[in-house]
């Protein structure tokens, strides 16, 4: 699945309200329905396993571009058999749940989304959507790689969000290293494993202030997918989290400190929630040890939403009750 452009060819499209499959070949065909039944036998297991399976089908499959219609006015793209994203041709599953449904309750709020760390764009897809009410959205990629993928996603859906090829850290100016072998896992976190990828430009939080690209008097939900620097990315975001804004921070399974929580509790004012699988509502996390029964898959991470806004308090403390 490596070498040319997967567009090189017509796109296979893929209808997730439906479950049709167009402009597939039978080779294709068969390979959907084994991504489709694999996606759904690892679920239980947090998909381990899923993206092996997608590199194994993925050495008899010629480089394909995969668009899923998400809903009417929301398209996808992906190369086919992709080990992360394939996992939406499985129609029942709901990618970050705790993300949808809190984006779910407050489609009436007017607000800017900051996807950081946005991949391929799938959250800046779906929240500039009718169905999650057509916000404004900004979306920061560090790999140039990911970031054409992005670019691409944006062109699909209209151009109606913004795509910055640019790095999150603690401070804005200069260029950070990118490292990783997975579109995923792409980070600037210090790394010897030597599998550098480019250098990219910084930028913080607070310079999206600084540089007119948010009003601070606006309300934002920002998402920080930024593998393994989430602390130094909220650090340089203290101005933009004292305005009225909600904060999805990776606490990633494998750190038994929760870190990001002990940040975010040490700060005047904070506070954190977290969707709890056990009472199904988004329940406030007022110790780091709150965590530990959350955080049940040392492999993934956990999203929590962090705020000072009691705006956005309350719109967290809604969502927890229910219908």
């Amino acid at each position: 699945m490596t070498g040319s452009d997967p567009r090189q060819d017509p796109p296979l499209t893929f209808d997730r309200r439906t479950g049709r499959l167009d402009g597939a070949t039978l080779r294709e065909r068969v390979a959907a329905l084994a991504i489709t039944a694999g996606a759904r036998l690892t679920e239980p297991f947090a998909h381990r396993g899923f993206s092996l399976g997608c590199r194994i089908l993925g050495t008899a499959l010629a480089p394909r571009e995969t668009i899923v219609q998400l809903d009417d006015d929301a398209r996808f793209a992906f190369p086919f058999g992709d080990p992360y994203w394939s996992v939406l041709l499985d129609r029942r599953y709901v990618y970050e749940i705790e993300l949808a449904r809190f984006l779910e309750t407050v489609v009436d709020v007017d607000y800017t989304f900051v996807d950081c760390g946005a991949n391929y764009g799938l959250w800046s897809v779906l929240t500039t959507s009718r169905r999650f009410g057509a916000h404004r959205a900004i979306a920061i990629e560090a790999s140039s790689r990911n970031a054409e993928k992005l670019r691409r996603n944006a062109a699909l859906n209209g151009d109606r969000f913004t795509v910055r090829h640019q790095a999150i850290g603690a401070t804005a100016g200069g260029v950070a290293r990118l490292s990783g072998r997975k579109h995923e896992a792409f980070t600037i976190a210090p790394s010897e494993a030597g599998d550098f990828c480019e250098e990219v430009p910084v930028i913080s939080l607070d310079s999206l202030i600084d540089d007119g690209t948010l009003e601070p008097a606006g309300r934002f939900i920002v998402k920080l997918d930024v593998e393994g620097v989430e602390i130094e990315a909220l650090t340089g975001g203290t101005r933009l989290l004292a305005a009225d804004t909600v904060i999805l921070a990776e606490e990633h399974g494998a750190d038994r400190s929760h870190g990001v929580t002990r940040w975010a509790l040490a700060q005047p004012g904070c506070r954190e929630f977290v969707l709890d699988p056990k009472t199904g509502r988004f329940e406030e996390v007022r110790e780091p040890a709150f965590l530990d029964h959350i955080k049940t898959n040392h492999a993934v991470g956990y999203n929590v939403f962090v705020t000072r806004s009691a705006f956005w308090t309350e719109r967290l403390r809604a969502a927890s009750a229910g219908p």
